[in-house]
Parts: C-alpha cells; sequence; structure tokens
C-alpha cells in the first residue's frame, strides 16, 4: 500500500477501494498533508490536465471528483486537528435566478481537489447572501456561476455587491454563456471557461 495506490484509485475512479486506502495510509503514519497533496490533489491536477487536452470529457472528471470527495471527508478532520492550512476559503454559487447546479457542483469539487475551502451557497443566491457568506467565512475569492443569459445581470449585481462591500475579496466568473469579455466589463477579477481552468484561476487570484 503506498499514497500511489490512492492517487491511481482517483484516477480510476475506484471509489470503493478509497475508504480502505485513506485509513491504511493513516495507520501507517503517512503524512497527512503529504497524503492529501499527492494522493488527493496531484490526481485531480492530471484529470484536470486530461480534461483540457480532450483526453477526458465531465462524467469522467465527475467521477474522479466523487472518489477524490470520498477520501477528503476522511482526511477532513485530521487535517483541522494537525493545523495543517488549506490553500483558502471561496464561497460559490449560482447567481439568482438560475437554478442549475451540474457546472458549479464539479468546480466545487475540483477547487476542494485543488485543496482549497469551499462554501457552496447552491442555486439562486441572492448578490448579498454573497456578501455575507465571504464576510463570516473570510472568503478570499467568491466563485459566481450562470446558465441563463438571462440570470447574466444578476453576475454583474453580484459583482458590485462585492465591490460596494469593502470586503477584499476576488471574483470569479463562469458558465455556458459566460466570456472573458463579458468578465471584463462586469469587473470581475476572472473567468474560466471549464472547471480545471478554474482551479488554476483561484490558485493565481489567492497569490
Amino acid at each position: 500500500m503506498s499514497i500511489q495506490d490512492v492517487y491511481q484509485a482517483v484516477v480510476d475512479f475506484d471509489e470503493d477501494a478509497m475508504d480502505d486506502l485513506i485509513l491504511k495510509e493513516l495507520d501507517n503514519g503517512t503524512d497527512i498533508q503529504q497524503l492529501l497533496q499527492e494522493g488527493l490533489i496531484a490526481p485531480m491536477d492530471y484529470i484536470g490536465k486530461q480534461f483540457s487536452e480532450g483526453e477526458l470529457f465531465v462524467p469522467e472528471m465527475l467521477m474522479a471528483a466523487q472518489t477524490m470527495k470520498k477520501g477528503l471527508v476522511i482526511l477532513k478532520p485530521k487535517l483541522g486537528a494537525g493545523g495543517s492550512a488549506s490553500s483558502g476559503t471561496i464561497v460559490i454559487g449560482t447567481v439568482k435566478g438560475d437554478l442549475h447546479d451540474i457546472g458549479k457542483n464539479l468546480v466545487g469539487m475540483m477547487l476542494e481537489g485543488g485543496g482549497f475551502e469551499v462554501i457552496d451557497l447552491g442555486v439562486d443566491v441572492e448578490p448579498m447572501a454573497f456578501v455575507e457568506a465571504a464576510k463570516k467565512n473570510s472568503a478570499k475569492i467568491v466563485g459566481l456561476s450562470a446558465l441563463l443569459t438571462t440570470t447574466m445581470p444578476a453576475m454583474e449585481e453580484t459583482v458590485s455587491a462585492i465591490k460596494e462591500s469593502g470586503l477584499e475579496v476576488k471574483t470569479m466568473v463562469g458558465g455556458a454563456p459566460v466570456t472573458q469579455a463579458f468578465a471584463d466589463k462586469i469587473g470581475a477579477s476572472g473567468y474560466s471557461e471549464d472547471a480545471p481552468g478554474a482551479v488554476e484561476l483561484a490558485r493565481k487570484l489567492m497569490l
């Protein structure tokens, strides 16, 4: 048994094996931070690269993310106990008027796989709810999702509300109708067209 087995379980979408593999590594005294970085985060980076290159598609990415999340559930309490810091806290949600969540959920899982603490507010989220959640959780980034062109104005309202709140919080936006040009127009800090890109973007915005 080794961290490589954990890594491979994520790449193979072997959700059933994950609990045993993680628990065995913990029993063996494997460093928790190393287990997180090399066993769970590294394979998600690999999966993201495969997706970007057209080798894998959304269903496979979801399966890998689900497998990774199963391992993360066991590790999270231990990470807190060990004082290991996450990469930062990100609040995400689908904006007011929009009930779509598959893309948002995938981004959330990929961000967790990237080592971030994710606060998911769900769908149909009011602008001030993002502001309040960012304040309450000391978030560094707020991620906004929209699938309908009709709800894109709510994205702009939310970015404005966050700026007007005076919080030092970056905003990242995404979703099928969203473009880099739109992100620039509404003053968002960044835009990504897919989940792996969102992880890269979040890492840059945290710097």
